[in-house]
């Protein structure tokens, strides 16, 4: 098996790396040495020539890239590289309709384009991804092996027609949303009250057999370890914007989804006023997948640029 990864940042660097220790080819395009990947068995190179090259057809070809204009940039410079059959995955978060278009554009030149939804944050991206596959059966044939090695024991799916992917992963960043600002909204209760709790050991006890047991708990709980004072994290709870998308669809079809609204309103309240809630979701945030503490100017110009299609 053979995998070209462009992009490999924290999401990409970290697959590039868990396709080597699984007996997967793997050729990392990046625009300067990357020491601490070609040490690992990644093959490193700079140019597309030399990336395509290395690759047989037909060549499954993983972006792990911002989404918006990044990407159609992207695609432009490749293409004219690639084969007719090759397969070109986008595992970032596009908004599922400019997949939709990009997929509808490849294919007018003979390649295939599959939207992969990637969930699991950096360590899923290490040790075994949730992966939400969209694109022609066709295309899907030539990669699904590859995918379903590097994902964890029921992680991989695929959900069907162009844009599906990623519309699945739009969905599960929504409920992901109204998650953390429950748990976050609970550690708000916990701090303020009349008894002397131990958070972690709280968080502890709620990983072992509770209803609400999963991984943003066991997060929640290794962040409180990590901390000398929870107090001691910014309130200001960056994000990529793509739950916006999710609420303006909402809208739009008339369907109520007031948790997740209401989440991304907290979100909102965050950038304004100090709160413990959004303390502890940005605690888990990073958990998950290393979002920066704090205000951030290029995460918050993605937000305005990652979607190109409108609602």
């Amino acid at each position: 098996m053979e995998l070209g990864i462009i992009g490999l940042g924290k999401m990409g660097g970290n697959i590039a790396l868990q396709c080597v220790e699984k007996g997967i080819f793997v050729v990392g395009k990046a625009r300067g040495p990357k020491p601490e990947f070609t040490e690992k068995g990644v093959k490193v190179v700079e140019g597309y020539d030399e990336f395509i090259s290395s690759l047989e057809h037909p060549r499954s070809i993983f972006l792990s890239l911002p989404a918006g204009p990044t990407i159609d940039k992207v695609l432009d410079e490749l293409v004219p590289y690639l084969d007719k059959g090759d397969v070109i995955l986008d595992g970032g978060n596009s908004y599922y309709k400019d997949s939709i278009r990009r997929e509808s554009e490849m294919l007018k030149m003979g390649i295939h384009f599959i939207d992969c939804g990637t969930s699991g944050g950096i360590d899923g991206a290490r040790y075994g991804a949730c992966f939400m596959v969209g694109g022609k059966p066709e295309a899907n044939k030539i990669c699904e092996p590859i995918l379903k090695l590097l994902a964890v024991e029921g992680g991989y799916l695929y959900t069907g027609a162009p844009g599906s992917g990623h519309f699945v992963k739009l969905v599960h960043n929504g409920i992901e949303f109204g998650m953390l600002q429950a748990i976050g909204e609970g550690v708000e209760l916990l701090l303020r009250n009349d008894f002397d709790l131990d958070m972690r050991d709280i968080f502890h006890n709620w990983s072992y057999g509770s209803v609400i047991r999963g991984w943003l708990v066991e997060l929640m709980e290794k962040g409180l370890g990590d901390l000398k004072d929870i107090r001691d994290v910014p309130s200001y709870v960056e994000d990529m914007g793509e739950v916006n998308w999710l609420v303006e669809e909402a809208i739009e079809k008339q369907i109520p989804i007031p948790v997740i609204t209401q989440s991304v309103m907290e979100l909102f309240r965050s950038r304004k006023e100090d709160n413990d809630a959004a303390r502890a979701i940005a605690i888990m945030r990073h958990g998950f997948g290393g979002h920066p503490y704090g205000s951030d100017e290029y995460i918050a110009n993605e937000r305005k640029t990652s979607r190109i299609h409108s609602i």
